[in-house]
């Protein structure tokens, strides 16, 4: 009964999903490094 429902504007979602849709993108073309394999590469580096 005391429940409370937000209005989230058409705006609002629209920002959220171009954002989302942006990051995919972005990541798409610069995929995140994982930790472990930055630290990898550095050794390989340090080796040669």
């Amino acid at each position: 009964m005391g429940e409370i429902v937000r209005f989230i504007p058409k705006s609002e979602l629209e920002r959220a999903r171009l954002i989302a849709e942006a990051r995919a993108i972005y990541d798409s073309i610069f995929p995140p490094a994982a930790p472990d394999r930055v630290q990898q590469d550095d050794k390989d580096s340090v080796k040669n």
